[in-house]
């Protein structure tokens, strides 16, 4: 048998490890400090929690799909590790997925939310100190560059594995995001008034503009 088809589950340990290096890495980025910082890492950390226990502890997805891939698939091996890239095991293909054009791609999806978290902490912080309006870095790209990471991070990561849980928390925890924006662009406009307005006017929410100059830094 192939080392890869092997069964990979039960391994709690990797799944507290594994969980924990992207929480804390994450955290690291992200330095929670309001409430609406730690519900949005909090949520975060939840859908890491649920992916990281299917991966390496108990794969529920496949148990509860077990009987309709055992009669789409007939001759795979159930509840190895391989067959838990869904992706890859729904679209036949053949080979490690680990090297396949989808899996590949959510590591650049991952590595872009995690690049976003890092930019966007490193001006926020120097914008919170000063207590002027964050338009530099990430910020003059889009206006919620951290919650833009942490979907891009999830999106990569379903892309990667994906499963019942995570495939259902992922479309509420993106509203989650969405609502507090919107709270937290209130909470702008209110302390900077017109100069949000003008910054907001020029920067997108989630998704940049193509050939756009930076945002110029408003003034209060």
């Amino acid at each position: 048998m192939n080392p890869n088809d092997a069964p990979a589950y039960g391994l709690w340990p990797l799944v507290v490890l594994n969980a924990l290096v992207f929480i804390i890495f994450a955290f690291s980025f992200t330095h929670p400090r309001t409430g609406r910082d730690w519900r949005s890492f909090g949520a975060f950390s939840a859908f890491i929690v649920a992916l990281f226990t299917e991966m390496y502890g108990f794969p529920l997805t496949i148990y509860l799909l077990s009987g309709w891939l055992s009669s789409a698939f007939p001759g795979i091996s159930l509840f190895s590790h391989n067959t838990g890239h869904l992706w890859e095991t729904l679209m036949g293909w053949k080979g490690d997925p680990h090297l396949n054009p989808l899996h590949l791609l959510s590591y650049v999806v991952i590595f872009g939310g995690f690049f976003l978290l890092a930019g966007a902490w490193n001006v926020l912080y120097k914008a919170q100190r000063t207590h002027t309006l964050t338009t530099t870095g990430p910020y003059a790209y889009l206006r919620h560059p951290q919650y833009m990471g942490f979907i891009l991070i999830m999106a990569g990561f379903i892309l990667q594995w994906p499963t019942l849980l995570t495939l259902l928390m992922f479309p509420i925890l993106v509203v989650m995001y969405v609502k507090l924006a919107h709270r937290e662009e209130r909470d702008a406009q209110a302390e900077f008034a017109e100069a949000y307005t003008r910054y907001a006017a020029q920067t997108p929410a989630f998704f940049p503009r193509i050939r756009r100059k930076p945002v110029e830094a408003p003034s209060r």
